[in-house]
């Protein structure tokens, strides 16, 4: 599978600055698949460690000297490491904080050695109980597979060449197209393990079944790395976000979780989840005005999960509403079409917010901030109005409303209307 952060990596490389490398993400995004791939293919050997039950590994970082940990890992993985050529990997890195500090000593000792970590940040081990190494390291954060991806997955790598020349109104003719593949990529979502059985075998059930177990093997983690007291209000917030999406008004509301729920006993566990990568917070704005961070509103959010496939597995969608009948577009209040934005903006390092208005029914699904500010109304069907959206735009001059539906490309002057399909393409390019 051909994943965009490889360019990342390859980017890392080359740079005459670069410094140790932490990759960041939730487990199973495709964190150790990616550094193994772009190890065998840029440098001349790998050197992989699993620091995960490893007590050789654990207690090689009695010290940071350097020249000793070169030998120690060489004499792990029988490979002969050599400066610029051979790429170091320490995986499930969070099991040994203190491999993490070392980092800050690579930097400054050996910057000829090209050494990446990875590391999943279930636990939120990584940055407690020893020195963090700031200022002497890179960092990547990898997603689950965007909608590109998956294309390309799915070896449309034609369909992806024509959406990068951005003829969007002509390529239009191909919505019925790109829609089954939209639909398709609802179910599966962008984990890579349930895309690469779904390319392979096309097996619906088995693909769910990944999912699933995904779903589970999380679940499991809450009560690995959290307090039971604490592990439960995780879990309390986590089961809860089919059903804050699922609402007309996606703002998150405590009492949603259970009655008379308030933000003081579950701020830490969002904080959790959120550090953890497994949601995704977006805070609303009150005021439509560039630089949006000025005017951000901490205690009104919606929260989004990590991956759309994980949040259809989690609500037991079944495959005939998303794949054939109209249900995942026309009902659910729209909850996985703003999931597949939100997840798709993300993914391309953009910071999402959304506005409501005080005291007022109008509310905008999200605003981005690039060259300028662009409200951006979301509808899940063809059939759209923008009400909202269009009054923002008349009482912000100057600025252009984006609205994603499933309805044709379209200019209108005050708003541009982009196919649901088209969006992380639409994003990157402006």
């Amino acid at each position: 599978m051909e994943r965009s952060a490889y360019q990342k990596l390859a980017d890392w490389k080359n740079n005459y600055r670069r410094k140790p490398l932490i990759i960041n993400g939730a487990r199973q995004v495709g964190k150790t698949w990616l550094l193994k791939e772009f190890g065998q293919r840029e440098y001349d050997n790998v050197a992989y460690i699993s620091c995960d039950n490893n007590p050789v590994i654990q207690g090689a970082f009695s010290d940071f000297d350097v020249q000793r940990l070169i030998r120690v890992f060489s004499a792990l993985t029988n490979e002969q490491i050599k400066p610029e050529r051979t790429l170091i990997v320490l995986d499930e890195v969070q099991e040994v904080p203190r491999a993490v500090t070392s980092l800050k000593y690579f930097s400054e000792d050996a910057p000829q050695y090209h050494i990446a970590v990875a590391g999943s940040l279930l636990g939120v081990t990584l940055h407690t109980g020893t020195g963090y190494p700031v200022g002497k390291v890179d960092e990547l954060t990898i997603f689950p597979m965007t909608f590109i991806e998956f294309l390309k997955a799915m070896h449309q790598d034609l369909l992806v060449d024509q959406m990068k020349e951005h003829h969007w109104k002509e390529l239009c003719s191909m919505s019925s197209r790109f829609e089954d593949l939209l639909r398709q990529y609802y179910y599966t979502g962008g984990m890579p393990e349930a895309v690469a059985c779904y390319v392979e075998t096309q097996n619906l059930l088995e693909t769910r079944a990944i999912q699933k177990r995904i779903l589970n093997d999380y679940n499991r983690d809450f009560s690995k790395h959290i307090p039971a007291s604490q592990a439960t209000k995780v879990r309390m917030v986590w089961n809860s976000i089919p059903s804050q999406l699922a609402k007309e008004n996606k703002k998150f509301i405590y009492s949603v979780i259970k009655k008379g729920g308030r933000a003081k006993e579950f701020e830490d566990a969002i904080q959790w989840l959120e550090d953890a990568g497994l949601i995704c917070r977006v805070n609303r704005v009150k005021k439509v005005a560039a630089p949006l961070k000025f005017y951000e509103d901490f205690g009104a959010f919606k929260l989004f999960m990590l991956d759309l496939g994980l949040l259809g597995a989690m609500s037991d969608v079944q495959a005939k509403d998303i794949l054939i009948e109209n249900s995942i577009f026309s009902e659910y209040k729209g909850a996985f079409t703003e999931q597949y934005v939100a997840q798709q903006m993300i993914s391309a390092g953009e910071k999402p917010y959304y506005y409501s208005k005080e005291n007022s029914t109008l509310e905008l699904d999200f605003l981005l901030q690039k060259s300028d500010v662009y409200p951006i109304e979301v509808k899940a069907e063809e059939n759209v109005r923008a009400k909202s959206l269009r009054q923002v735009v008349e009482h912000n001059p100057g600025i252009t409303g984006w609205r994603f539906s499933m309805s044709g490309y379209m200019e209108q002057g005050w708003m541009v209307n982009i196919p649901l399909y088209f969006v992380e393409e639409w994003i990157a390019s402006h």
